[in-house]
């Protein structure tokens, strides 16, 4: 077992929240491993070859062999890294309720924060509604609970925290308050960010606005 957890590289881009979560999985179950930091806009032929569908990061290379897309790269280090505590929870159920909100916030909101900082007017006060939509429900699901878990910080953490790092650059190109909105799920992720494996790997959101001027420059978007 101690051989097969050897050989760990993480292709991966400071600020994507996508490879946020490898990187805080990782941390979570202790695993050592070489970061190779991509440029997305001159794809290594590293990057090229290890993720030839997608052509996209995070992906992760273990002995040789590649895993792609960041919430299987996650289920992966859990199964492989399981002496550690676990991610997922044990029950089936559970488990799928897990997978289900991992989802939903891996097709809402990535695409619904894009569209914040690349649409005006209607379009973007449309994608504003979308999104305090999606906060909502996702506020409702943590309810009172510690983590989505429950007491316990896991897959759905993972899938969620490294977006509150963007949440600045949602509210100030849209002019919005999140935490007005949905005060518990902003209080939730000051929670996530007292542990050091969110804290070392999410970065600050002034970083991230930076890095969103940037793309609205590179789209021709003033």
């Amino acid at each position: 077992m101690a051989e097969e957890k050897k050989g760990v590289m993480l292709l991966d881009f400071w600020v994507s929240p996508f490879g946020q979560r490898a990187r805080i999985a990782l941390a979570e179950k202790g695993v050592e491993y070489e970061y190779s930091e991509q440029n997305l806009f001159e794809k290594s032929p590293l990057l090229l070859n290890s993720n030839p569908v997608h052509k996209k990061i995070p992906v992760l290379i273990h002995n040789g062999k590649t895993v792609c897309e960041s919430l299987i790269i996650v289920e992966y280090i859990d199964e492989v890294w399981s002496d550690k505590a676990p991610l997922l929870p044990k029950d089936p159920y559970s488990r799928a309720q897990a997978r289900f909100w991992a989802d939903y916030i891996d097709k809402k909101i990535y695409e619904c924060g894009t569209r914040l900082w690349k649409l005006k007017g209607e379009g973007q006060e449309v994608a504003k509604k979308d999104m305090i939509e999606i906060m909502t429900l996702l506020e409702s699901e943590l309810g009172d609970k510690t983590y989505f878990g429950g007491d316990v910080f896991g897959f759905v953490d993972v899938a969620l925290v490294p977006f509150t790092s963007w949440f600045y650059s949602y509210e100030i190109v849209a002019n919005l308050s999140i935490e007005k909105e949905c005060p518990k799920l902003v209080a939730w992720g000051k929670r996530c960010m007292n542990r050091e494996s969110v804290a070392k790997s999410l970065h600050d959101p002034a970083k991230v606005y930076e890095f969103i001027l940037l793309l609205k420059k590179i789209n021709g978007i003033e």
